[in-house]
């Protein structure tokens, strides 16, 4: 174990930090990002009690993350009936998404802030017998006294970036200190093992596996709202600009009204990365004299309806379902790039930009499948989007995606295997 200045001070400032937490919770409160009702979550008190028999916790940053971890949690369960299982995350979005998907014996909770009394009144009430990260959010204190406490713990789905690891190199022992913590780590790709061997990380700690998100199950979706959508869209050609963020949907729209030259009566659904970005989207292109509809407000498309806005969370399985053909946004404007799994497992071809660091060696292996048209402007992306629209090129993409998504059902076994081999046997003492 690396001793690390750095990570004393951290600590040392965590350990005299409640009052900092908790005036920082407050804004984050009133600035909406915060649950009133669960706040309490955030120092560490519990919403619920602690289930019998072992307990596995994972904690995911993101609603992406967390949703790769559904599919890994049901089959751990179903390996180990007797065991119970907590969810941490940060964000009010993911705590809205989770509510309804968690595998069963699952609990939600909000992740401590990083103080040490909140840490240890968490880890003191849940006492976990296996400790998960996902992909590269650390919070020190959170690890030290994880650790400390003898529970086993595993980075999955692991990912640093070339800028997180420049990072990183400016506190050499702090992070050789947190990551000798884990006793073991399944990364995405070779570039992230180097990262985390350069920065510390033992050689035989670490393993590359791909990505656990190809494993994980289809979006899902409301049958019957698939059913009436699809019954009232029928005739009319469909796709969808999924995950967009802002300077994309100009470029989207733009190739939609050359596209609709040829095609008739196409139909564009826009779903915002970010939802309460819908109203500003429907004005804008009102004032552009497009007729828009919009999914928050309960509307449905109507037959002069020319743009969609889906600005709602948790329904990307009903709209990857419904359009043959997806633009994954985050990708024509420097955000990296989304995760092209999603739509490949529902059988929408996939047309993205050039900016997919995020899933690089997930779109390198579609690009080499042909599962994939990269474009890069308004015209690239409606001739893409033109050739695509017909039925048997859509059919051609989508399964190739769907081949390459397939198989990726080792990853998640993998990492069952792994999470497996550290969960204590039933009838152990937990």
């Amino acid at each position: 174990m690396g001793r690390s200045l750095g990570l004393a001070f951290y600590l040392a400032f965590s350990a005299r930090a409640d009052g900092y937490a908790r005036r920082l919770l407050d804004r984050r409160l009133a600035a909406g990002k915060e649950d009133p009702e669960r706040l309490s979550e955030r120092l560490g008190d519990a919403g619920q009690p602690r289930p019998d028999g072992p307990l596995a916790w994972f904690h995911a940053a993101s609603v992406g993350e967390t949703l790769s971890l559904l599919e890994l949690i049901r089959k751990l369960g179903e390996a180990r009936p007797e065991a119970s299982f907590l969810v941490t995350t940060g964000t009010v979005t993911s705590a809205s998404v989770l509510a309804s998907r968690m595998p069963p014996r699952t609990i939600h909770q909000f992740i401590p802030v990083d103080t040490r009394r909140a840490v240890v009144r968490f880890l003191d009430h849940w006492q976990p017998d296996l400790a998960v990260w996902t992909e590269s959010e650390f919070w020190p204190r959170l690890m030290v006294e994880t650790h400390r406490r003898g529970i086993p713990m595993v980075l999955v789905n692991a990912r640093l970036s070339e800028k997180s690891h420049d990072r990183w190199r400016w506190l050499p022992g702090f992070a050789k200190s947190l990551l000798t913590r884990f006793d073991h780590v399944l990364a995405q790709d070779t570039q992230t093992a180097g990262h985390l061997r350069r920065l510390g990380l033992p050689r035989d700690r670490v393993e590359v596996i791909g990505t656990l998100k190809e494993g994980s199950a289809a979006l899902p979706c409301d049958e019957t709202e698939r059913t009436t959508m699809a019954s009232r869209l029928a005739g009319r050609p469909v796709w969808l600009a999924a995950s967009t963020h802002p300077g994309e949907e100009e470029i989207v729209v733009e190739a939609h009204a050359a596209a609709g030259r040829t095609a008739r009566r196409l139909l564009l659904i826009i779903a915002p990365r970010h939802p309460e970005r819908g109203t500003a989207i429907a004005a804008t292109l009102r004032s552009g004299g497009w007729d828009v509809t919009r999914r928050s407000l309960g509307e449905v498309p109507t037959d002069e309806t020319q743009i969609y806005v889906a600005d709602t969370l948790g329904e990307m399985g009903l709209w990857y379902r419904l359009a043959p053909v997806s633009f994954l946004g985050g990708s024509l404007v420097e955000i990296g790039g989304h995760n092209p799994f999603e739509p490949a497992a529902l059988g929408s071809a996939i047309l993205h930009g050039p900016h997919v660091v995020n899933f690089a060696d997930v779109y390198a292996r579609l690009a080499e499948a042909g599962a994939t048209m990269e474009v890069r402007d308004a015209d690239s992306l409606a001739r893409a989007l033109s050739e695509a629209l017909a039925p048997d090129r859509a059919a051609e993409l989508a399964h190739a995606a769907w081949e390459v998504c397939s198989s990726g059902a080792e990853v998640t076994e993998r990492t069952l295997e792994v999470l497996l081999a550290r969960l204590p046997a039933p009838g152990a003492d937990t």
